[in-house]
């Protein structure tokens, strides 16, 4: 029995006609709203600047408000290029340092102690993020892992205990949540919607905070495989410093990339996978496209189920605790 060719063919989408369908629903969008524009939270990320171009083409740049939210563990690239996309599609942006916010609100200090639970040796000049293993390098439980670098260039790694995870993610939520509040208070001010930036494998698996980054009035390009996003970027003309950086959190002091943070594959094959399984393809066809081994693929294929199981409350709205809603 032969195997369905899967190939990044499949994903390849028509740009032109593509922009122009999502430009037309936003448009849809804002007058069914009764809006007079949009707000972005521009990143400096390929996803905000695909749909900061976007929203630009569909209303106009002078209704388009792209937000620029620095904190203390910010990488200093993410402003700069933020900067770039708004510059070359003409948005009028707001720079909002939200470092002081997060520090009244206890986010370093609640995020530091959570740390410390793993490794109490951690001080206030250390670097940090957490990182899950690779699908494909590491076959066991996919565990979060702590990792350290002290101002004297040492590395440190412990695997995250439960409670000290949970009060590490707790914490750095806060900076997706005050975001969204800056974005909706300007949206509010200027009677504009707010535009959400998640594609479609971070729509798909959870990767969002729920009323931070996951809130928005629309979601222009949550039906677009990552590497689709990228394919529209170059029709929009999206500057090529962007399109070429690797996708990043830009949640922790250390660097940090989507992959070793969530997905625990490259982009591609975190894409291709979830199109295969999505449309029940056999695993043989999945691993020939990506590299992986059919056990490889089976366990991005699990990996793939527990994340969706896990968004279910993500996605949920609030549920009503009488009548028939509530059955």
């Amino acid at each position: 029995m032969s195997v369905p060719a899967l190939s990044r063919a499949l994903l390849q989408i028509d740009a032109a006609a593509t922009a122009q369908q999502i430009e037309a629903a936003i448009r849809r969008a804002v007058r069914r709203m009764r809006r007079r524009g949009l707000v972005v939270a521009l990143s400096g990320g390929i996803d905000s600047s695909v749909v900061a171009a976007l929203a630009a083409r569909a209303v106009g740049p002078r209704r388009v408000v792209g937000l620029l939210m620095p904190e203390a563990d910010s990488s200093p690239e993410s402003l700069r290029l933020g900067k770039a996309v708004a510059t070359a599609f003409n948005i009028r942006t707001i720079v909002e340092d939200i470092t002081t916010t997060l520090r009244a609100a206890g986010c370093y200090q609640r995020r530091d102690a959570a740390i410390r639970l793993a490794m109490p040796e951690y001080a206030d000049r250390d670097r940090c993020k957490i990182v899950l293993p690779d699908v494909v390098a590491d076959g066991g439980y996919p565990l979060y892992r702590l990792v350290v670098h002290t101002p004297a260039g040492e590395e440190r790694r412990v695997r995250l205990p439960l409670d000290a995870y949970l009060g590490i993610v707790a914490a750095t939520n806060f900076k997706q949540r005050v975001r969204k509040m800056i974005e909706y208070y300007y949206a509010d001010l200027h009677r504009f919607a707010v535009a959400g930036t998640p594609n479609r494998l971070e729509h798909d698996q959870g990767f969002f905070v729920k009323q931070g980054d996951g809130a928005a009035d629309l979601k222009p390009i949550a039906h677009l495989y990552k590497t689709q996003v990228y394919q529209l970027a170059e029709y929009l003309c999206v500057p090529g410093e962007i399109r070429r950086r690797t996708p990043t959190t830009d949640t922790y002091s250390l660097e940090q990339s989507q992959s070793e943070f969530y997905f625990g594959l490259s982009m591609e094959q975190a894409d291709l996978c979830l199109y295969a399984k999505d449309q029940d393809l056999p695993i043989d066809a999945a691993a020939d496209a990506t590299g992986l081994t059919l056990s490889q693929v089976r366990r991005a294929y699990q990996l793939i189920d527990a994340k969706r199981q896990a968004a279910q409350y993500l996605h949920l709205p609030p549920i009503l605790c009488h009548g028939p809603a509530a059955t």
